[in-house]
């Protein structure tokens, strides 16, 4: 009886402490069935290709299918809304983007990004490209700046769309120039581009995944980078930085979970993540990609996305940017 009585108290005692932990449960049983990342935009794009390659590495690592789902609509917010709605367990995520997260944030009600969100990882930031069509007559940014400031309102800068990022990327470099050109907002980027380099736009900012082809065979003439270092996918295009100080302007894409997602989940997936960032395959198709591979702790992600919150509302206040 008394060996009876000492197994039944050692287990009562077990079964009271784990509520006091239930992150280390979870964290100790997690994942036990497949994990969805999803994304804000449609497949093939950035996000999606960044997505699914992150995506197989930690599917590998934790044995367990990471699918991707692609929910499209209202700038990426209809995704993001629905995963940072879902329980925090760490089986739904979402691979934000600035302009998908902070920017929106700041444009739309009902959406509090930093308040609902629990960061995991940032995985690589990509610079802008400030392109012109070839027909313009400038050939550097100081001559395209010139020619802008002696032909206000008479210019139409390109964008995916109205608050994504290569929008007030533009914008900020509107601002900080002090040029006057009409942004016209497209349904992505593709069809930006198409209209650049058929001359029905003159300017655009955009991605080098999308960029890239055209600057390559000519359609298109790249001017500079808004990152703050050169493009290792254009080493010899200048960043807008070398000739406005203070300007920067990057497309970050990382991966956050609904805010109460257990520490140790959090700390697991970043992990694995920052390992995977670091493996030579992973790192190359990342940068092939015209991203720089960036590996960071949770901590720091979120201190990055709390900058940018504030950095880019300034920019819509002063552009006056709505949706």
């Amino acid at each position: 009886m008394a060996l009876a009585r000492r197994a039944f108290l050692g287990l009562a005692a077990s079964a009271a402490a784990l509520p006091a932990f239930p992150h280390i449960a979870a964290a100790q049983a997690y994942p036990n069935r497949p994990i969805r990342i999803v994304v804000g935009t449609a497949p093939g794009g950035a996000a999606d290709i960044f997505a699914r390659l992150i995506g197989d590495w930690l599917s590998k690592q934790l044995g367990q299918p990471v699918i991707v789902e692609n929910r499209t609509g209202a700038g990426g917010v209809i995704a993001a809304e629905m995963v940072l709605r879902s329980p925090a367990d760490g089986y739904t995520l979402f691979l934000a983007i600035s302009s998908a997260s902070i920017v929106n944030g700041s444009l739309r009600d009902g959406l509090n990004f930093i308040r609902d969100s629990a960061p995991i990882a940032i995985l690589v930031q990509e610079p802008i490209i400030l392109s012109i069509n070839p027909s313009l007559p400038p050939k550097t940014l100081p001559e395209f700046i010139a020619y802008a400031k002696t032909n206000p309102g008479r210019l139409s800068m390109a964008s995916p769309g109205n608050g994504t990022t290569p929008h007030i990327a533009g914008e900020l470099f509107k601002i900080m120039v002090g040029i006057d050109m009409i942004h016209v907002p497209y349904r992505g980027g593709a069809p930006a581009l198409t209209d650049l380099a058929g001359g029905q736009v003159q300017v655009a900012f955009m991605g080098p995944a999308a960029s890239m082809g055209l600057v390559r065979s000519g359609k298109i003439r790249a001017l500079a980078v808004t990152s703050d270092s050169r493009a290792a996918v254009l080493p010899d295009i200048p960043t807008i930085g070398e000739f406005v100080p203070g300007y920067e302007a990057s497309n970050w894409f990382g991966l956050v979970a609904p805010k109460k997602t257990a520490p140790d989940i959090i700390d697991k997936l970043n992990k694995l993540i920052n390992e995977g960032l670091a493996d030579p395959q992973v790192r190359a198709r990342l940068v092939g990609l015209g991203g720089t591979v960036i590996a960071r702790s949770a901590a720091d992600f979120g201190k990055r996305i709390a900058a940018d919150a504030d950095k880019w509302a300034d920019v819509i206040r002063t552009a006056k940017i709505k949706i």
